[in-house]
């Protein structure tokens, strides 16, 4: 059997992962909601592999803190940052500062070809543009899951999420409202042929 793979993606209405640091918005773009909290924390108690590239994972390290005890942190993310995780890269060294995380050498491709025929639960990869771009290429994402926050970042807006992607169709799976303002959309993406 064949584990399912998950890009998750939170997004900005104009398409971009992040904003610039210097900017006054905050996590989430300073827009999530109780429901939506509440949704994330069910989500990431769902059995499941976390596939991350060695940016985010540096940004996850620095963001999350990890020299913080893990009650510390918001409930959302310290179940993120407790779930098994595996981190591709070429470039970083092991040991790992995050939980439950194993280093992985090697081509993203290869790596995820290889969970995805091993793995007994699905995988979700939150962000990892460049990642998960090549990943989709490769036909190994089945479902792109995008969380739609209520802002435009046209000046503050940092990692267009598909810039340089392949050109690909989307066949809406679910879509659901959060907190009134918030959107996710998951789709399986299929290359344009």
């Amino acid at each position: 059997m064949t584990a399912t793979y998950t890009w998750d993606i939170y997004s900005t209405l104009d398409g971009y992962g992040s904003y610039n640091s210097d900017g006054d918005w905050g996590g989430y773009w300073g827009k999530q909601g109780p429901e939506f909290l509440d949704y994330r924390f069910a989500l990431y108690g769902e059995e499941q592999r976390m596939v991350f590239g060695a940016r985010t994972y540096r940004e996850s390290v620095q963001l999350l803190d990890l020299s913080t005890e893990p009650e510390a942190l918001d409930p959302v993310n310290a179940r993120l940052r407790n779930l098994p995780t595996t981190v591709i890269s070429t470039t970083l060294e092991g040991p790992l500062a995050w939980p439950n995380a194993t280093l992985v050498r090697g081509d993203a491709v290869d790596v995820v070809a290889r969970l995805k025929e091993e793995s007994d639960v699905p995988l979700r990869s939150h962000g990892s543009l460049s990642m998960n771009r090549a990943l989709m290429a490769a036909g190994l994402v089945d479902h792109i899951q995008v969380t739609i926050f209520p802002v435009i970042t046209g000046q503050t807006g940092t990692a267009p999420i598909f810039q340089g992607a392949a050109d690909f169709d989307l066949e809406l799976l679910k879509s659901r409202t959060l907190d009134g303002r918030t959107q996710e959309l998951i789709f399986r993406p299929t290359l344009h042929s």
